[in-house]
């Protein structure tokens, strides 16, 4: 038993731009980065170049998996959605919603990235690994139904959620998201369903501004089964840690799910140009950690982190091999080059005291 790892080369080929230099992309032409939006594919491509050069990717089993197949997308998305999204990729590329642009073939790159997600998944509810990382690219937990939004084109978790509950490989799911931003898409599409519990831990009103609060519990026989935890700006490694341990796994911990599933960004670290908190990579170390032992309570163990968003090139190579280590209980590590200065940058003692009470406001309302 081990800890997989899912990737492929051509999520890396995902981007925002329809061209590259004077070439237009597509075929053998790879697009430059992400045509300027933060969401690039080095963040990435640099995590997996640095399991390879501490030598952890050794100590995983790294796997490819075929494309989700258009059964799989239509279990969440409707066919109108994808038929519109799959004739725009193959036209050149475009923008179906918003902050969402891609460019030609995108629908099978976003296709390919759902896969990955969902083969990880399976492989862990059949036995055959420990617990599974997915690097998924493009992201996918800002995705509706039938209108992509905040780079993600497709629902990655949910397509592979409604899967493996279709195949009879499980039933009931827990899905923790800690990206800094609010995991909208996906509490959309599990919001009356009891089977599914959705918790985001993510900065308030960071994005989008007007969900993730801490009201908004679900809808009918879901009701109960939505857990929001939006945190103050400057919420570093303590905070981070107290609302997981306050909140967030209690949660799973009640519920007991057959699987855990996290919805893993990194840019609720201290230096991320698209969030304003203080995690570390240890902060995502001991979530993953912390995770590992609820799983080990509840469900055997069976835990899949789905990578999201994270938009420091680099320091999210950093903060994912930390995880990989605590996933994988690999001894190789890559000591964080900017431990002393995260450090230095944690809240004081009135902002924890501050964020003890906001998190007792939180779980007063459960």
């Amino acid at each position: 038993m081990s800890t997989g790892f899912y990737w492929d080369e051509r999520c890396f080929w995902h981007g925002g731009g329809n061209y590259a230099g004077i070439l237009p992309v597509g075929g053998l032409v790879q697009p430059m980065a992400s045509g300027g939006l933060p969401e690039s594919p080095e963040t990435k491509r640099r995590l997996k170049n640095l399991i390879d050069v501490t030598g952890l990717a050794r100590d995983l089993d790294l796997r490819a998996a075929p494309p989700a197949t258009w059964d799989d997308l239509r279990r969440v998305h409707p066919e109108s959605y994808l038929a519109e999204f799959k004739a725009l990729s193959e036209a050149g590329g475009g923008e179906l919603g918003r902050r969402t642009p891609f460019g030609p073939g995108g629908f099978e790159i976003a296709a390919l990235s759902a896969g990955l997600a969902l083969q990880a998944l399976r492989d862990v509810l059949d036995g055959d690994l420990s617990n599974a990382y997915a690097l998924s690219r493009p992201p996918g937990h800002h995705c509706l139904p039938d209108f992509p939004n905040g780079f993600c084109l497709l629902a990655n978790i949910a397509i592979a959620i409604r899967a493996v509950q279709s195949e009879g490989r499980a039933t009931r799911v827990a899905v923790l998201d800690w990206d800094v931003h609010h995991g909208n898409g996906t509490e959309a599409i599990f919001y009356d369903d009891a089977e599914v519990l959705t918790v985001s831990i993510h900065q308030a009103r960071n994005y989008p501004t007007d969900t993730g609060d801490g009201a908004d519990r679900g809808r009918g026989a879901g009701e109960g089964f939505n857990l929001n935890i939006p945190l103050p700006p400057g919420t570093g490694h303590t905070g981070y840690l107290a609302a997981m341990d306050r909140l967030a796994l209690p949660a799973i911990r009640n519920f007991r799910p057959n699987v855990i599933v996290v919805a893993c960004g990194y840019d609720a670290a201290a230096n991320d140009p698209l969030g304003r908190m203080l995690a570390t990579a240890e902060t995502f170390r001991e979530m993953t950690r912390r995770t590992r032992v609820v799983a080990d309570e509840v469900c055997g163990g069976r835990l899949v982190l789905v990578h999201e968003g994270g938009y420091s090139e680099t320091y999210v190579p950093f903060c994912g091999h930390a995880v990989l280590e605590a996933l994988s209980d690999s001894a190789v590590t890559a000591p964080d080059p900017l431990a002393e200065v995260m450090t230095a940058r944690q809240p004081d003692a009135r902002f924890d005291a501050y964020l003890d009470g906001v998190l007792a406001d939180l779980a007063a309302t459960l």
